[in-house]
């Protein structure tokens, strides 16, 4: 569920959930989600603003000319760290052979393919380790807790250049009072 207030509606694939201050899960603390799915069977999507050190030549070299900077892998979530994801902007109304839409211009790569196949088809690339999930019902839950904001994304913000800044960025361009949370320290004990 949506819920700014007394607004409630489906959370859509492509939304951004926005951690709240109240979200204690140190996972999740100050992240910003990008909803890759949420049906029937739950809700998957990756934090989009925790570079890791590790630079993707390290993990993926093949793809590591293609990522766009900073070119470090990502922690998607605390889920399958094992595992890569590649979400890639793919400018046009074509679809790429392996790339998939998710919205928009936005979709995930198939890593296991060869990069140079996609390579002049993409606009932007990132690589994720695990992602992030919820069972069938518990994002919802989870938002009507107050745990998430839900809002809008844009094509930006996957590609963000200063991704440690997305929470605060995204939190200022709302409107109303949600933009204002972009000023909430760290540590509120020390206000």
């Amino acid at each position: 569920m949506r819920n700014h207030g007394t607004m409630t509606e489906v959370i859509r694939i492509g939304s951004l959930l926005i951690a709240t201050p109240a979200l204690t899960d140190p996972n999740f603390d100050r992240t910003v989600v990008f909803l890759l799915d949420n049906n029937d069977n739950g809700a998957l999507g990756v934090v989009i603003n925790r570079p890791t050190p590790v630079p993707v030549a390290n993990v993926l070299p093949p793809w590591s000319g293609l990522v766009t900077a900073p070119d470090m892998m990502f922690q998607g979530g605390p889920v399958g760290l094992d595992r890569a994801l590649g979400l890639a902007a793919a400018p046009g109304s074509s679809q790429p052979l392996g790339w998939r839409r998710v919205i928009r211009g936005i979709g995930l790569v198939d890593l296991d393919a060869p990069p140079e196949v996609l390579a002049g088809d993409l606009g932007g690339l990132r690589i994720f380790a695990g992602y992030a999930g919820w069972s069938p019902g518990q994002l919802d839950d989870e938002v009507r807790e107050g745990a998430w904001y839900v809002v809008d994304s844009e094509i930006g913000d996957i590609f963000s250049s200063e991704p440690e800044q997305l929470w605060r960025s995204v939190l200022r361009r709302q409107q109303g009072s949600l933009s204002l949370l972009a000023t909430y320290p760290e540590d509120p004990s020390m206000n």
